[in-house]
């Protein structure tokens, strides 16, 4: 493992920051309220301890650590470092030689700051030690200048030149040291994440307290022949390296067997889940054969392509079943997911029962009504649509409508799930887009009295870890590649001096009869944000490059009311422009939109740019996108210049989750999840499979997954996601 170092100081913030926890993360008000403090460990109520009976610590420093949500021993124990600092050997002054590793230990002297002739902020120093001084410099790190001061005991590492007989190190790694602190020499120190008043060796003197007094006490989850197999070393020896590694392969062998236990409790919740949910729940079958194939198939104006036969196979096999479906149906954008699950909900009207389609905006579920009443013209089945804006009588006539049956499709938003809304035989629930639909939104359907299949469709392509994870209950149909007729897309990354030839193309396709987007992040301007409004992006163009095109405004803001009528006036040729925020990425389908302007580029993922883009060219015409961005350094522009060289969704999914991490890239479909504390699904793609492996194998296996000796492991899962993945009555 590469261990990661802190180059400027120990102080510095990371994103990824926060409490980590292989166990069952914080602790809860049961677990604070305790007896009389232990003088050493005796059993797992030791790990309830409250923090401010350590050693060292007492009532003023209990308050800066629960600031930070540390009031047991036990958060201390799971509160891992963000980083690492690996200091190399400390070296005699006259032993150091030109550009090796070497660290050096004494007293800050002549600390200083001030800007170059370049305007670049250098803080010097010089460091006396016993065998002489060497000179320090830092430049670009003025935070520096408020940190260090005369008389700092410190060490300082890296690789010092030698300048005319005078030592130098420039941006050396630092470490302050207590007066009475021994000189750490060639160790792997732990960073962690700090709060105010609480100095970095303070923070490391605790937790080794915590666990020098209390790690007996951390009760052992899985078996030891488990551990064998799996080639993990205890959690005891993971928590002893985590903390306080003496080598770089102890520090990766404890991090891999807190990854792996963090992974596998949460595929075994999801294992549990689904076992629970199959044990049960009985759904109706719907099984398929050549006619009932023949009969879907003649509605569709065109021969399905060999992906969409395949995942409607896949499907077809689940629905056969009275076991629920559970069933992930993720494409590229325009790959033809709606076809398929347009097949799906008519399969179960075939068998006489009902089917919801249900969306993420009314926009969405007004395009789906319509599309789906388009293909049915010719046909008997009959389509509904339920939507919060329903006047009284239509949403009273509706529901007996549905209630009898005489409505076999249902297509709506989250209105559906409302009080009252009564089905005569569902089947089957097709969700698209809806990431947060999970536990207590199949609760409200389970009320009324239906259990049906499942199938949630999402236009961003998932990268293969992350099924695993965020949607690791549902099985996983992929539709990959394009139908054959979607049109040519080319996207470029526009410079501020390519401005106005682009907006010459632009209105040039106006005038040959296209319509066009121009997509901007932000609706209005802010204090702290130079990217321009969607409002103010509106007025600019209004009155400049597209002053006298019909143009419209589409915002997240507005009401329900005032989307709908600008989509409607967009999709009609009514306007020519549509200036929108990212609500955008969940809209319509408009043909003749052929172009697109992004604006502030930097501010999108790949994902939604990817999303965005495929808003156009739905038609007979190839479409045009052009994005306007400033890239803050390279990683930025090379995001971009991915998106502009590929229209493959699933590899722009993998560079997004690469660049982004997951937990900006999708939001959890189980709402309240809680988040990964110690595993990065990147970082550890091989333990994400290995723990899922493992998981089934278990789950699978009941004799030996209800054995005594996986008592506490099974503990540990319903203790940390009972609540989130309704597991009350499992296990």
């Amino acid at each position: 493992m590469g261990v990661e170092s802190n180059s400027g100081s120990e102080f510095r913030e990371d994103q990824h920051a926060g409490q980590m926890s292989a166990d069952d993360g914080p602790a809860t008000k049961s677990d604070r309220d305790h007896g009389e403090p232990r003088e050493s460990a005796g059993g797992p109520d030791d790990l309830k301890t409250e923090v401010q009976f350590l050693r060292g610590v007492g009532p003023r420093r209990a308050e800066m650590l629960q600031r930070m949500g540390l009031r047991t021993v036990r958060d201390l124990i799971f509160f891992f470092p963000r980083d690492y600092q690996t200091l190399a050997a400390v070296t005699p002054i006259d032993s150091l030689l030109e550009s090796e590793s070497a660290s050096v230990h004494g007293e800050l002297e002549s600390v200083s700051s001030r800007r170059t002739r370049r305007g670049m902020h250098l803080v010097t120093a010089r460091l006396s030690t016993h065998e002489g001084e060497v000179k320090v410099a830092w430049f670009n790190q003025p935070f520096l200048a408020n940190r260090l001061h005369n008389g700092m005991r410190v060490v300082l590492s890296g690789k010092p030149k030698n300048r005319d007989g005078q030592w130098e190190f420039s941006n050396p790694k630092w470490m302050v040291l207590r007066e009475d602190e021994a000189v750490p020499s060639g160790q792997i120190l732990p960073v962690y994440r700090l709060t105010e008043g609480m100095p970095p060796q303070q923070m490391r003197s605790i937790v080794a307290s915590a666990l020098g007094n209390f790690l007996p006490s951390v009760e052992e989850v899985l078996p030891e022949s488990f551990r064998r197999d799996h080639q993990l070393i205890s959690i005891h020896e993971a928590l002893k390296g985590i903390h306080a590694p003496e080598s770089e392969p102890q520090l990766e062998e404890a991090r891999r067997r807190l990854v792996f236990q963090e992974l596998l409790v949460l595929q075994l919740a999801l294992a549990m889940r689904r076992e629970n949910l199959q044990a049960k729940s009985r759904a109706p079958r719907l099984t398929s054969n050549a006619k009932i194939d023949a009969r879907i198939c003649r509605l569709f104006p065109f021969d399905l392509t060999e992906a969409q036969r395949r995942a409607i196979d896949e499907i077809c096999v689940d629905l056969g079943r009275e076991v629920p479906m559970n069933r992930l149906l993720q494409g590229d954008v325009g790959a033809g997911k709606t076809v398929v699950a347009f097949y799906a909900m008519l399969l179960a009207v075939a068998h006489q029962h009902q089917a919801v389609l249900m969306a993420p905006t009314e926009i969405l579920a007004e395009q789906h009504f319509k599309n789906l009443q388009r293909l049915l013209s010719h046909s008997h089945v009959s389509v509904g649509q339920l939507t919060g804006r329903l006047k009284q009588r239509e949403r009273t006539d509706l529901l007996e409508q549905l209630e009898s049956g005489d409505i076999d499709i249902l297509v709506g938003t989250q209105a559906i799930l409302q009080p009252g809304v009564r089905f005569r035989a569902l089947a089957i629930v097709v969700i698209d887009e809806q990431h947060k639909f999970g536990v207590k939104q199949r609760a409200v359907l389970r009320e009324a009295g239906e259990d049906p299949h499942y199938l949630v469709m999402t236009a961003t392509p998932i990268p293969r870890t992350m099924t695993m994870t965020a949607f690791g209950d549902l099985d996983v149909s992929t539709l990959e590649g394009r139908p054959p007729n979607r049109q040519t897309i080319h996207s470029y990354l526009g410079e501020e001096d390519s401005r106005d030839s682009w907006w010459d193309f632009f209105r040039k396709k106006l005038d040959e009869g296209r319509q066009g987007y121009v997509v901007t992040p932000l609706v209005e301007e802010t204090d702290d944000s130079q990217e321009a409004s969607v409002k103010s992006v509106f007025e600019n163009l209004c009155n400049e490059a597209l002053s006298g095109y019909r143009v419209g405004l589409l915002h997240g803001r507005q009401t329900p009311e005032e989307k709908a009528d600008a989509m409607f006036q967009f999709s009609t040729g009514e306007l020519q422009v549509l200036v929108a925020t990212s609500v955008l990425e969940v809209g319509i389908d408009v043909p003749n939109a052929t172009l697109m302007t992004i604006e502030s580029g930097e501010r999108f993922g790949l994902s939604q740019l990817h999303q965005l883009r495929g808003r156009i060219s739905r038609g007979t015409h190839p479409g045009f996108v052009c994005v306007f961005a400033d890239p803050k350094g390279d990683q930025g522009r090379e995001r971009l210049e991915a998106f502009v060289k590929s229209n493959d969704g699933f590899e722009l999914a993998e560079l997004d989750f690469s660049f982004r991490g997951p937990g900006n890239m999708l939001g959890t479909r189980q709402h309240g999840m809680p988040p990964l504390r110690v595993a990065d699904l990147l970082r550890d793609r091989d333990v994400v499979l290995e723990a899922r492996q493992a998981a089934q194998s278990l789950i699978g296996q009941e004799s030996q997954w209800l054995d005594p000796q996986f008592e506490p492991l099974r503990k540990q899962v319903l203790r940390r996601y009972e609540s989130v993945l309704d597991l009350g009555d499992v296990g």
